[in-house]
């Protein structure tokens, strides 16, 4: 059964930077979550009756500093241990251990964008402006820390197998008619608070080709994203870095089915996700869990989401 919501701040094929009528959420003035507000306890309940074997699969990529990552965003890990140097230890009993310390952004690997993440003209979802609640040690509204876990029926479309290609070229746009026909093939269908992923092979290039991997990549275009958002979805991804189509095919615009999806519709970003193990077991729908690190004020986070069939 696909759950049709009601649209708002609808758009079809580009952003209209001078409408406002999507500033107000459906789901009140003084929303922060957005689209989770979906997963209710009868929504999770009906997720965890998926769970069939007992297997589970992590969905992140590792992360170290030779990650591709998009343009300014690098990572890199350090191990100290302080008050050992010159091999030192610590009390009559010899105590030594290790420390990290993380020089990175929060944007790099396997992530959720949360719906402070984009803005269109520097206001975010629900109208926020950004002079309102952006400061240089973080956001004051629409924070990751507002978001509950992600308990809910995650669904994989495999784009690999309908375009038959290993890798899908770059610049493919997914269309609707696409996204009906994978999931008519998986024998599944869309229901409310669905986790959408899109499996296309972007994550072979990791290492081989870090320069394509990062140029262009393939994805879902405007229709598609209405019409998933349509269905409501809490979140939309897959295993490229931006989750949708990159360069856009139809205009010059920078990233504005991100822009749509979190900022007008208030549906998360999953970002690398690796689902190539999913698909390997032609696991089409699973239980997804996520319970994401707590950074006040960030809008973006590496997570490591776990599926479970």
């Amino acid at each position: 059964m696909i759950a049709v919501l009601p649209a708002f701040g609808q758009s079809h094929t580009s952003i209209n930077v001078a409408d406002t009528s999507w500033y107000r959420s459906p789901y009140g003035p003084n929303d922060e979550i957005g689209a989770v507000n979906l997963l209710t306890p009868d929504v999770v309940l009906a997720a965890t009756k998926l769970v069939k074997t007992g297997k589970t699969y992590p969905l992140a990529v590792p992360i170290d500093k030779n990650l591709p990552a998009f343009r300014h965003r690098s990572f890199h890990l350090y191990n100290i241990q302080p008050g050992e140097q010159g091999g030192r230890t610590l009390g009559p009993n010899k105590f030594s251990f290790n420390d990290e310390l993380v020089n990175g952004w929060t944007g790099v690997g396997t992530q959720l964008n949360g719906i402070g993440h984009i803005g269109i003209d520097n206001v975010y979802y629900n109208g926020n402006k950004a002079v309102d609640f952006v400061t240089v040690e973080g956001v004051k509204k629409l924070g990751i820390e507002k978001v509950p876990p992600m308990v809910t029926r995650g669904v994989v479309l495999d784009m690999t197998a309908h375009y038959g290609k290993k890798i899908v070229p770059g610049g493919t746009e997914f269309t609707v008619a696409d996204i009906q026909a994978v999931l008519k093939k998986e024998g599944i269908t869309l229901r409310k608070g669905d986790v959408v992923l899109f499996n296309t092979g972007w994550l072979e290039l990791i290492g081989k080709d870090n320069k394509q991997f990062l140029e262009v990549e393939p994805g879902i275009g405007m229709e598609a994203a209405q019409w998933l958002a349509d269905q409501g979805i809490v979140a939309f991804g897959g295993d490229t870095w931006a989750s949708e189509v990159y360069p856009n095919p139809k205009s010059n615009e920078e990233f504005p089915i991100n822009q749509f999806m979190l900022a007008k519709r208030g549906i998360y970003n999953l970002e690398l996700i690796d689902s190539r193990p999913l698909v390997r077991d032609k696991v089409w729908e699973f239980l997804f869990v996520l319970g994401q690190p707590l950074y006040i004020g960030s809008t973006q986070v590496n997570i490591n989401p776990v599926a479970i069939h």
